[in-house]
Formats: C-alpha cells, structure tokens, sequence
C-alpha cells in the first residue's frame, strides 16, 4: 500500500509581521537608527578615524608638517564617499596613507583609513573581489614597513636595544597591518554574507507568500465549484420536477419545492463561508469550518434522492476517520459523483453509492445504470466547467489516493476513488 504523508487542505496564514519588520526588531535601536540613516554612520566613520588620527594631528601641527595635517585631512573627507564608490575609496586611502606613512611614518593613524575603506569594499563586493582588493592595498603600506630602516625617535634613546631591533619592530608592524587589515575585510564579508542570507530569507518569504494565496485562490475555486455545481444541478432538477408534478400532485410539489428552498438557502451559506476568507478584515483567515460527514452525507444522499435519484447506499468495515478534512473530501468526491450522475445520466433505475474502508484504504464507487454524455463528452446542453474530474483527483491526490471515471462494466457510469490515510499512525 501507498503511504504519503497526511497534508489538510488549509488556507494559508497571514503572518503577524512582515519579515522586514521582524529584521528590524532584530537590529536593536541603535543599529536601526544608523540603518535608517546611513549619512549618520558616514559621519560616525568619519569622526572614529579623526579621533584615531587625532594624536599625529597634533603631533605634525606641533612640528609644522602642515602636509601630513592635510593628507589625514584628505582621507577623512575621501571616506565620506565610501559607501558610494568603494573601490575608488580604498584606491585612493591605500596611495594617501603611503604618503602620510612617508612624511610620518610612526603615526596613531597606521593604516586606520583602510580599515573603514576595506570594509565598505567587502561588504559591496563578492569575497574573490574583497581579498584581492585587500592584498593590492595592504601590500604598499605593509612592504614601507618591512624595507623601512627606521623607528620611532623615542626607541633610539634607549640603551641595551637588539641589534635587529628595527627590522623586528618592522616586520610586527608590517603583519600588523596585514592582520588588521584582513581582520576587517573578514568583518565586512560577514555582514555581507548576513545581508545575503536576509535576502534570501525575504525572498523565500515572499515566494511561500505567494504561493500560499495561489494555494488558496485554487482551494476557494475548488471548494466554489463543488457547491454552484451541486446546488444549481440539485436546484434545476427540483424545479423541473415540481413543474412536472404540480398539477397531478400539489402535496408532492409542495415538498419538491421546499427542497428547492432549503438547497438554495444551503448553497448561498456555503458560498458565505467561502468566500468569507476574502473578505476577513482581522489579518486572519476566516474560520473555514469542514462539513461533518457523517450527518451530513446523510443528508446530500437525502437531497439527491429528493430530486429524482433512485439512491442506495452502503457502507462496509470501519467508519470513516474523524478528520474533518479527510471527511469533507469524501463528502465532496461523492457530490460531484452525483452532480454528474443526476446533470448527465438519463434513463435511471438505480444508483449504487458505497464506501469502504480496510485498514488505512478508504474506496468509494458511484455506479449507475443510466446512458447518456459524461463529463468530458461532447454534449451540447451540459451545465458544467469539464473541472470536477479533475477537481476529485486534486483532492484524492491531498491522500496519496486516485480517482477514476468512464463507462462502467454493466453499462452506465463507474466512479472509483481510493484514499490513503495514514493519520492515526502519526505519519
């Protein structure tokens, strides 16, 4: 036996929140307030590496290398602009720090720009990108370091220095700038990569979005066509016969007539409660409350025989399972069984409903002995879409189950549905 997972022919449910607005909540204040307004993180970018750079400021003003005041200057003012033109930044900090690293090379500020400017590049960029504009610009700054014979004025009044001092402190200050550099490349392909996955998310969001009202819209049109096709070919029949047995029998009409009454009042009850989920103004969907099958199957084989059927009915083993969507879809693949039977067969003397169950399989056949098109044919006066076939299998297919139509073995019309429940095993 075929065993699929149980799925329940739900509506889609509308979240509480917008994935936007729960990145937002995730952000904290601060970090939604600079989101909100980039031009405020330019500046705090800004000012981090004024206040880094503050001390060498200083220090030249105090010394009169006016240059190098302007050159750190400079790479503030470029750093504005790196959230627009990255690359462009990161080029242009890289040759500005070398200059200022020349005219003062044991500055606060050591490769401080590129931090910021490698960041900005590798959170615009692809990683590939990101590492190989971090080697093209920390090599020159790292490479100065390593071949420069120099070091600070202050380590060369100190007494018993190694011999190989300068070119350790070089090559420390050389990976330094490499570490740190790298180090906020990585941060910058972090946020990135964070960027991306609540990209993806959105979209996943977006697209489950989607298809949940698509899921939805065809549910309604399902569940819009079991009732108009049910009820107007139930509907139409009751008045022929009432038009037919009126003047022979007013009593018999009468009752034909208030089963005409108490179809419509039904039919336009279902189609409230349908469509009822379009028009729900809470955010939630509408209660979409499944027809009870087993009072109620009862009463749609009651209406039928009503309007003209000769009906017999059995049903064999267990009873059905109490699941009120594995019961409506029972209830609708015997509707639409009967709607064609009574839309199309002609010449009737019997119709035989029965349904089964042996374990977990649940069968149901409509049979007839009646002639006449069935959906699907070419019969010129029928009232339907050519979709319950159609329609039945959609729903049996919810259970792993298949239905099948066309002539039956004794003549007349043959409908068979298998369904497979695998509920109570948990499944």
């Amino acid at each position: 036996m075929t065993e699929a997972p149980q799925a329940k022919d739900a509506p889609a449910v509308t979240a509480d929140a917008s994935f936007a607005e729960i990145a937002q909540r995730r952000r904290g204040r601060i970090r939604r307030y600079f989101f909100e307004r980039p031009r405020a993180m330019d500046a705090v970018v800004v000012l981090c590496y004024v206040l880094l750079a503050l001390p060498t400021i200083i220090a030249s003003i105090i010394e009169g290398k006016w240059l190098v005041v302007g050159l750190l200057l400079l790479i503030a003012t470029v750093l504005i602009f790196r959230r627009r033109y990255p690359l462009q930044v990161v080029a242009a900090v890289a040759v500005l720090e070398v200059l200022a690293t020349v005219l003062n090379p044991w500055g606060s500020n050591v490769s401080a720009g590129l931090w910021f400017a490698l960041y900005a590049v590798a959170t615009t960029r692809k990683r590939p990108t990101s590492l190989v504009v971090f080697g093209a610009a920390s090599l020159p700054l790292s490479l100065l370091y390593l071949f420069m014979w120099t070091s600070p004025s202050s380590m060369n009044n100190l007494q018993d220095v190694p011999e190989n001092f300068h070119l350790i402190n070089n090559i420390a200050t050389a990976v330094t700038i490499m570490l740190s550099n790298l180090l906020a490349t990585g941060i910058g392909i972090s946020v990135r990569q964070r960027r991306e996955h609540e990209a993806e998310i959105a979209a996943w969001a977006a697209r489950t979005t989607q298809l949940g009202k698509v899921t939805e819209r065809n549910r309604i049109a399902r569940e819009m066509h079991d009732v108009v096709a049910h009820s107007l070919t139930v509907m139409i029949s009751l008045s022929d016969g009432a038009a037919v047995v009126v003047k022979k029998d007013p009593d018999r009409a009468g009752d034909v007539l208030g089963e005409l009454s108490r179809t419509g009042r039904a039919a336009l009850a279902d189609m409230r409660r349908v469509l009822g989920v379009l028009r729900d103004d809470s955010g939630r969907p509408a209660p979409l409350t499944p027809l009870e099958s087993g009072l109620n199957l009862a009463k749609l084989l009651d209406g039928f025989r009503t309007a003209g059927l000769p009906l017999h009915y059995a049903h064999t083993g267990p009873a059905l399972p109490a699941d009120p969507a594995f019961e409506l879809t029972v209830y609708r693949i015997v509707q639409e069984s009967l709607t064609n039977v009574l839309r199309y067969g002609r010449s009737l003397s019997r119709v035989d409903v029965q349904v089964a169950r042996d374990g977990d399989l649940v069968t149901i056949d409509v049979l007839d002995d009646g002639r006449g098109t069935r959906e699907g044919g070419e019969s010129m006066d029928s009232l339907g879409t050519r979709q319950g076939i159609a329609g039945m299998r959609e729903r049996a297919g919810i259970y792993a189950g298949i239905v099948s139509a066309g002539p039956g073995k004794r003549g007349g019309w043959a409908v068979h549905a298998e369904l497979h429940w695998n509920g109570e095993k948990g499944e």
